[in-house]
């Protein structure tokens, strides 16, 4: 279950929220209780998102922002996906890996940005945009010279704008996720303790490996 209750139909008034809950899960469907997408996902960011109409409107309206840009939707949804890569964010990773494949985007491409800079499959743009969001996401915004000389060097000024913005914006998206535990992201943590065998007791582990 998502950290953060969902919003039964019945309790929407805002008409936009339930334009989305129409259109993405049909209207005779109660998205809070009757899980599902066309896409595979349970549905949970709408209805968490719809806690704040507010909130739900301004998420919304970046995604209709990033679907007009004029940057090359290749190029934006690489570094998309990127994002909820680097960021751990199943959700945002695995959605951005389908849309790149309704854009025509070769499957070796596709499986290849989890190890991008390893592959010998992107052009000269493309991996500087990989690179330039994990500047963005893994560094901080800490992007070196040359990677922005590249960008320059193929997009507009605006372009590079609309690209920051609109993968900064995933970043953001993949953090949100996995903090509600929402969609693909709805796990536990993977990083736990692992018990020492039954019997070892509170046997010092350090003099154990230093020989003590």
């Amino acid at each position: 279950m998502p950290r953060l209750r969902e919003v039964p139909r019945a309790e929407v008034t805002d008409e936009r929220i339930l334009h989305f809950y129409d259109r993405l899960f049909a209207p005779d469907r109660d998205p809070a209780v009757d899980h599902g997408t066309a896409t595979g996902t349970p549905g949970d960011w709408w209805t968490v998102f719809a806690q704040s109409p507010e909130v739900f409107r301004h998420a919304v309206a970046g995604f209709a922002l990033y679907r007009a840009s004029d940057v090359d939707p290749v190029l934006r949804e690489l570094g998309q996906c990127r994002a909820g890569w680097a960021r751990g964010s199943q959700f945002v990773f695995s959605q951005h890996c389908k849309q790149m494949r309704a854009l025509g985007v070769a499957e070796e491409k596709i499986a290849a940005v989890p190890a991008w800079s390893t592959a010998d499959c992107f052009s000269p743009l493309e991996r500087a945009v990989l690179a330039y969001t994990d500047g963005l996401v893994l560094q901080g915004g800490r992007v070196p010279d040359e990677v922005v000389a590249v960008l320059r060097s193929h997009l507009t000024d605006s372009q590079v704008l609309q690209l920051t913005y609109i993968t900064c914006m995933y970043d953001m998206h993949a953090t949100m996720s996995r903090a509600l535990q929402l969609e693909y992201d709805n796990r536990p943590d993977p990083v736990v303790e692992v018990a020492a065998p039954e019997g070892y007791g509170t046997r010092d582990i350090a003099s154990d490996l230093a020989g003590g």
